[in-house]
Order: structure tokens, then C-alpha cells, then sequence
């Protein structure tokens, strides 16, 4: 089979590698059928990770299932499955705990798309192997378009945690986003779709800001601080300026999600939070724990993820087009 390796800054190429093989008889084989990038992965391709090449590239796909051992039940071959980024075996005490991102089974920070943790592949690949499939593997429910939903491995079901639990707690919060990729759109859209009362999307790029406003979102291309702005502010940019204008746009007791990768140092207001009593999380996500609930709101018609795929691609043009500056790049078997 092939894989795509990230050999150096923007290039990637098609390498050959063993065909996976199930190793025990929890473990299924899938064929990605619409991966996509993450927006780390744009970062990664510009030079920008703290990872040496080469290793093999994509850590969000709907796949189908190819192959299964003979202890799973959750998913057949034939099936269109949610690959989640991270690798977790769903009984060790993290796992249980809904922390799939700490998995205790597996090295930590083990993934897709990244040599962290071991290495595993990635899903811009031909075949990939799952090490517990029941645990791990999410069928994509009857009706949801693979295409829309390439991106539920990770940055779809992020989005969601992002601000849907808080909304919960706070209906009718208002919402700040700062953002450069399509974690900000998505969460633009969701924050709409469950009741947000206002949502400022803040991003240079007028493209991205024009979806941005499809989903009722007002826009602007800088940000100012805004004093006790803002219930909840998501910043994804990976910027620490960025996430400094963010938290100094919280109203008290706000709430501040940074789902950008910050690979560069900075320094953020902290007597500015102290005083405003500001809430900060920079995580990854476990993202396993929330693909269903995810799923389930692309299921309602309330929102469109589909409006943030910005290309449609073959297969065979990834290593061509993945190094290209698009937003959402989804690539697609031509036997899917």
C-alpha cells in the first residue's frame, strides 16, 4: 500500500509500506474514502511543527471498513466508520473516564498522522490499521455525507466541545472566535445552531469571513480588546497574541478555549484574567468522547459543515494539492 509522507517543507510524496495486518482479534483494517487536513497539518507542512521528517501525514477520514478480528461487534466490513485521531483502547481508567486523548494502553500522545507515541500511520493512506475497533470506530450515521463530515475525526467534533457544553451552561452566551482555519467556522456554525446570542468571528481572510457571515456571524479582520465583551472567546489561531486579545475580551468569570497548536512562546495578560477571573483551556482534545454527540448535531439539519469544504479533490492529487494553501481540502477514493 501507499502512504503519504511529509518529506520536507510543503512537499509530501507517496510511499510504499506493508500492507496493515490484524494483529489480534479487537482490531479492524479501514480504507480512508474523504480525508482531509487538520489545520495543524497546514503548520506542520509549512515548517512550522517541532517534528523531523519524514512520517506519514493525516489523522482525520471516514473510512470503510475492510477488515475485522473476530471479538468485534460494533462495526462490519462494508461499513463507513469516524476514525478519531488519537489511539485509545476504551478500558484502561483514562479511557473510562472519557480522557481518550491519555490513553494508559498506549504510549503517550499516540496518534495518527504524527510519530508521537509510536508510530501508527496516518490516514492519507491507502489502508489503515485500528487497534481496538469497538473502542475506537464510530459509524458515520445513515444520512451524513463522508465529504461533510472528513473532518469529525478531529477539528468537527473539537469544534463542538469547544462551545457546546458551555452553551449548555450558559444558554444565549455570546461567543467571540479567533481563528485562521476551519475550527473557527465550524464553531461559528454550532455556536448559532444552539442559541449563542451573538458570535464575533475575527480572521483576516475576507473567504473565510464571508462563511462566517453565512452562518450569522458577525466579522472582523482585527481585533481590538473588548473589555467584558464576550461569555465564552475560542481562539485557534496559534498565535499567543492572538489568544491574549481573547482573554482580555472576556466578561467576568468567562470562559477561554485555545485550540490553536502554540508552537512559538509568548506571554498572555495574566493579572488582566486574574482580575476579570477568566477560565483558560489549551488542550487536545479527547475527541472519541465527543464524536457521537457531534454526529448527532450534524445529523439535525441545524447546521452545515459542508459549507467549509472548500475542495473537493481525487485521491490521487494529494501530494500535488495537500501543500497548497486551501482552507478545507477534502481528497476522495474514486472507489468510495
Amino acid at each position: 500500500m501507499r502512504e503519504l509522507t511529509y518529506v520536507a517543507r510543503h512537499t509530501v510524496e507517496w510511499r510504499e509500506a506493508p500492507d496493515p495486518e490484524l494483529q489480534s482479534d479487537q482490531e479492524a483494517i479501514v480504507a480512508p474514502v474523504a480525508a482531509t487536513s487538520c489545520d495543524v497539518d497546514s503548520a506542520i507542512l509549512a515548517g512550522h511543527g517541532f517534528l523531523d521528517p519524514p512520517f506519514a501525514l493525516g489523522h482525520e477520514c471516514v473510512a470503510r471498513v475492510v477488515d475485522i478480528g473476530n471479538a468485534v461487534t460494533a462495526v462490519a466490513p462494508g461499513d463507513l466508520v469516524v476514525v478519531p485521531w488519537s489511539i485509545n483502547c476504551g478500558t484502561c481508567d483514562n479511557c473510562r473516564a472519557g480522557l481518550t486523548a491519555h490513553c494508559t494502553a498506549v504510549p503517550h500522545m499516540a496518534m495518527y498522522g504524527a510519530p508521537i507515541g509510536g508510530s501508527w500511520g496516518g490516514l492519507f493512506s491507502d489502508l489503515v490499521r485500528v487497534p481496538w475497533a469497538d473502542a475506537m470506530l464510530v459509524p458515520l450515521p445513515a444520512g451524513l455525507d463522508s465529504i461533510a463530515m472528513a473532518s469529525a475525526s478531529d477539528n468537527w467534533s473539537l469544534s463542538w466541545r469547544l462551545v457546546a457544553p458551555h452553551l449548555k451552561n450558559r444558554p444565549g452566551a455570546s461567543v467571540l472566535v479567533v481563528a485562521r482555519g476551519s475550527i473557527g467556522l465550524y464553531v461559528c456554525d454550532i455556536a448559532r445552531a444552539l442559541g449563542a446570542s451573538a458570535v464575533l468571528y475575527v480572521d483576516p481572510d475576507p473567504e473565510h469571513r464571508e462563511i462566517a457571515r453565512g452562518y450569522g456571524a458577525a466579522t472582523a479582520e482585527t481585533l481590538e480588546p473588548l473589555p467584558h465583551g464576550f461569555d465564552i472567546a475560542v481562539e485557534a489561531t496559534g498565535r499567543v497574541d492572538q489568544l491574549s486579545l481573547a482573554v482580555k475580551s472576556l466578561a467576568p468569570e468567562g470562559i477561554c478555549e485555545s485550540a490553536g497548536n502554540h508552537f512559538r512562546p509568548g506571554e498572555l495578560p495574566l493579572l488582566d484574567m486574574y482580575l476579570t477571573g477568566v477560565t483558560l483551556r489549551i488542550a487536545r482534545d479527547n475527541v472519541r468522547n465527543h464524536i457521537p454527540d457531534a454526529l448527532e448535531l450534524a445529523s439535525s439539519g441545524k447546521v452545515a459543515p459542508e459549507r467549509v469544504v472548500s475542495h473537493v479533490l481525487d485521491w490521487e492529487q494529494l501530494p500535488d494539492a495537500l501543500p497548497e494553501k486551501h482552507l478545507k481540502p477534502v481528497f476522495v477514493r474514486a472507489d468510495s
